[in-house]
């Protein structure tokens, strides 16, 4: 029996809501040759009893080890020449493998080539679809130049993988694909986005996800960047516009609360001309909101955009600087 061309690796940890659907839609991918691995990260939901049911080879981690090492672990046992890197919550398309290969195939042996999400998930709610969007913008945002390759849809040679020694086991609990992007790019590979590259991620945000979410990546980002000393740079969705938002934001409040207490028409003047230049810098994420989503959505996304959001990526990033002030690296933390 000839290896096949992918081995799809897809970590598990208590994924019963979504490893079926991540299964399914694999197997009806229109790819000849491939092969899924999944890796089960001690689950103690019974996500187990749906993996079987699926013809895939099932990995099962006897200590919970995490999503780096269980890709890592995926790795070791794949037969196929190119691996593909995905997540339980994540719905391939039919294409995405086909497309995959063939543009890792036209780029070289050395490429690391990523995909990103639909803007449009499978659940609907108004902060799924904001998430989605958000993320589908500002991962493709820099065309075939990425920052960073996520592993919601990496693809890369099993051997170029190999030895650049997989993705980190002892960091973050999250951020090991960028981490591990870097050091792809310090060793000489070259990282290409490729758009029609895409999975659906089924995110089932409510309000308070999305601001958790959001709060939990920023903390995280922020001690990373800050000891990768690329705290200002424009990554993926860690993106200036975001932290520039983030900025004006706080710079509007804080002149809005000097002209209540000193009045005067000087500050109103700062806190226009600071709106207007937030509105100019992220006019490319609130046309993908109108785009996708219509007038409605779009007014409700920006809305969203200018105000909540950013006071939990703000927040998220003080405790990042906090925690990092701690020291490096922090204690292992498991998702």
């Amino acid at each position: 029996m000839s290896n096949p061309d992918i081995s799809v690796i897809i970590p598990n940890r208590n994924g019963s809501a979504t490893v079926g659907r991540c299964l399914e839609a694999a197997f009806a991918s229109d790819h000849e040759s491939f092969e899924v691995i999944v890796v089960d990260d001690d689950s103690a939901d019974g996500s187990v009893e749906t993996i079987r049911r699926f013809p895939c080879r099932l990995m099962e981690l006897r200590d919970h080890a995490g999503a780096a090492a269980a890709r890592n672990a995926g790795s070791r046992q794949a037969r196929g020449g190119i691996l593909f890197f995905t997540d339980s919550d994540c719905l391939l398309e039919k294409q995405t493998l086909r497309i995959a290969q063939r543009t890792l195939e036209g780029a070289g042996s050395d490429a690391v080539i990523g995909g990103t999400y639909t803007r449009e998930p499978p659940d609907t709610s108004f902060y799924s679809v904001f998430q989605s969007v958000f993320i589908n913008y500002f991962e493709t945002k820099s065309g075939g130049a990425p920052d960073y390759v996520a592993t919601h849809a990496m693809a890369i040679h099993a051997a170029t993988f190999a030895r650049q020694g997989g993705f980190p086991e002892h960091f973050l609990p999250i951020l090991e694909d960028v981490e591990f992007s870097h050091r792809l790019r310090r060793s000489g590979c070259d990282l290409r986005i490729n758009p029609e590259i895409v999975v659906r991620h089924i995110f089932n945000y409510s309000l308070s996800d999305s601001l958790k979410n959001a709060w939990r990546k920023s903390m995280y980002w922020t001690m990373y960047s800050v000891r990768n000393r690329d705290l200002l740079a424009d990554s993926g969705t860690a993106s200036r516009e975001l932290k520039l938002n983030v900025a004006l934001c706080f710079l509007c409040l804080t002149g809005l609360f000097l002209r209540s207490v000193a009045g005067g028409p000087f500050l109103s003047y700062v806190i226009l001309a600071a709106f207007t230049s937030n509105l100019l810098l992220n006019r490319g994420l609130l046309g993908a909101f109108f785009s996708t989503g219509g007038a409605r959505f779009g007014l409700a996304a920006s809305a969203y955009y200018f105000s909540l959001y950013p006071f939990a990526v703000g927040a998220g990033a003080l405790s990042g600087l906090l925690k990092g002030s701690r020291g490096w690296p922090p204690e292992q933390e498991r998702p």
